[in-house]
């Protein structure tokens, strides 16, 4: 669940910064209601080997609710992972474990990046945005979180535009998320039964969910 939670959480590191990178970040949250992306990712160790890749798709619902599916390359259906949030909980789904782990979302996220996308509070206290350049033909916005105990190092979004188009995340064990997102789509129609979830009958349910 970890490595999932973090990727995901990073995504949603969209707060004000300076210059263009700040132009891009407004551009992108305002009036923004829903969003559905696909991605690519490439994840690398500290000395920049390989060690996954994934495919995936988000769907955000806001405030407080998303979806996010991954699977590695090559895998089927049966291996995929699943992380949803209905408001209340947070959900992650290991098909291959059979197995789903269920906390209260507030507590969850609390103190990390995603407590932007679910609408929390005080995620201005939390992080260090600053605008990092042009590169690549993309606008950057580096992210570093404050609290020592936060599940990553640094997070790096690019915009093209109102586009979010890559995002690179550092873990505190020098890894890279490399991810790549396409086929967005704002403000469409997104179906509620994408942002909420009941466990699969027969599978093993860690935790207690808030109703």
């Amino acid at each position: 669940m970890r490595r999932a939670l973090i990727v995901l959480c990073a995504l949603a590191v969209l707060a004000p910064a300076q210059g263009a990178s700040q132009t891009s970040l407004d551009r992108f949250l305002s009036g923004l209601e829903t969003l559905r992306v696909d991605f690519t990712q490439r994840l690398t160790d500290a000395g920049g080997r390989e060690l996954q890749r994934s495919t995936g798709r988000m769907v955000v619902v806001r405030p407080g609710r998303f979806r996010w599916e991954i699977r590695p390359t090559g895998s089927g259906d049966d291996a995929a992972q699943l992380l949803v949030s209905d408001g209340r909980n947070l959900w992650f789904y290991d098909r291959d474990l059979e197995q789903v782990t269920v906390k209260p979302a507030a507590a969850a996220l609390t103190a990390t990046p995603a407590m932007l996308l679910s609408g929390g509070p005080d995620w201005r206290a939390a992080f260090d945005v600053d605008a990092g350049g042009r590169s690549g033909g993309l606008d950057w916005v580096t992210v570093t979180p404050r609290r020592p105990e936060a599940e990553f190092r640094e997070a790096r979004l690019g915009f093209s535009g109102e586009r979010l188009v890559r995002m690179q995340l550092i873990d505190r064990l020098g890894q890279t998320a490399s991810l790549e997102f396409t086929h967005g789509v704002r403000n469409g129609r997104v179906a509620p039964d994408e942002v909420s979830f009941t466990p699969p009958p027969g599978v093993d349910v860690i935790g207690q969910p808030v109703s």
